[in-house]
């Protein structure tokens, strides 16, 4: 690749390009190469810190920034990139510090630097300081729906729904067709208990505009509840084709890894991990679901069937496919199902939550946790 005619701001454009296409093991060669030609660049040991740290290469990574630095004391870009790697491997002070540096420096009205370092911090759970940093942007660019938007995210994570709910609102009303705020927005309202208002936000968004599954199973939900949708009708097409896109259909060697994985010595079942929610910054949003179970799961009859969501949502999906059950409550569809299910084969199936219903139903081969 070397070319004696490429100056350090070309082989640093390159790299960008490859960065930002995801290819970062390219991005590392592209700037390693361009290093041996001009070691003294910041730039470039600035984008080789960015790309270690995308490879999550800490130590590699904090040398880059470091070097840079040391080439060039202040500069912001290489402080916010060793800020984030200081992060990552848990020095939280001396990243705080490299944060006030750059606000030090005057660089609060760069937009992209505070929605990066807010994100930053977001990531690892650091969110008051990262709403700080939001609201820096939000002063200083009162018309960015994403630092709005943004602003709502840690507000809802740090308890403020009062405060998110306005920021939420504020970035749709800025850009209507920010996809990621009206889902957050939906989701919020759901959790909420405001269905109709939930569902029309939802309605205002696209299937392959959704990274996750959540909020699709939501939908569905939400239609066939509210407007009495059957379970094959054309309106719910598109969005189970979207859940099927996400999920993706498990190998037969898969499945058995996973009944495997989820098993416990004692024959009880572990607890699922738990999905991270949204892609793009939405990926990071874990956690919004405000009811008692707030973790992500999903589970496939022996109809073959895949349901997921919470506990709570697992079953409700499941009786509201029952029509010989879905006019009833959720207390007595468990119920319900449990006697007949004993009546049958002498299985009993715990009904006193949904959670125990799931893992009775799994025991009992009914159906198989996947996550």
């Amino acid at each position: 690749m070397s070319d004696p005619f490429l100056g350090s701001e070309e082989y640093g454009e390159r790299a960008h390009e490859l960065y930002n296409q995801g290819q970062y093991d390219e991005a590392v060669e592209v700037l390693r190469e361009g290093l041996s030609l001009y070691p003294s660049s910041a730039e470039l040991h600035i984008g080789l810190g960015y790309a270690r740290l995308a490879r999550e290469e800490y130590a590699w990574a904090r040398a880059g920034f470091e070097r840079a630095l040391g080439l060039h004391p202040g500069q912001e870009d290489a402080l916010a990139g060793l800020a984030e790697t200081l992060l990552k491997v848990g020095e939280r002070a001396r990243a705080l510090r490299c944060y006030d540096e750059i606000l030090a420096l005057g660089f609060r009205e760069d937009h992209d630097l505070m929605i990066q370092i807010g994100r930053a911090l977001f990531r690892e759970g650091m969110f008051g300081h990262a709403r700080g940093f939001f609201e820096i942007c939000t002063t200083h660019h009162p018309e960015s729906p994403e630092a709005a938007a943004s602003l709502g995210y840690a507000a809802h994570r740090l308890g403020d729904e009062a405060s998110a709910l306005y920021w939420l609102r504020r970035a749709l009303d800025l850009d209507g067709t920010h996809s990621e705020a009206r889902i957050y927005l939906g989701n919020v309202l759901y959790d909420r208990g405001e269905y109709e208002a939930a569902l029309v936000h939802f309605e205002r968004t696209e299937p392959h505009e959704h990274t996750d599954e959540l909020a699709i199973w939501r939908i569905v939900e939400l239609k066939k509840s509210i407007y009495r949708l059957p379970v094959g009708d054309p309106e719910l097409v598109p969005w189970r084709q979207r859940l099927e896109e996400l999920e993706g259909d498990l190998e037969s060697v898969d499945q058995l890894l996973a009944e495997i994985e989820a098993i416990q010595p004692d024959g009880t079942v572990r607890d699922p991990t738990q999905l991270e929610l949204f892609g793009t910054l939405l990926v990071e949003l874990q956690g919004m679901q405000q009811r008692r179970s707030t973790e992500m799961h999903r589970v496939r009859t022996t109809r073959g069937v895949t349901y997921a969501g919470t506990w709570e949502e697992i079953v409700l999906q499941m009786k509201m496919d029952d029509r010989h059950w879905s006019e009833v409550s959720l207390i007595d569809y468990m119920e319900q199902v449990a006697r007949k299910r004993r009546a049958e084969t002498g299985v009993i199936i715990p009904a006193t939550d949904a959670e125990a219903f799931v893992r009775g139903s799994a025991l009992a081969g009914l159906l198989r946790i996947l996550r």
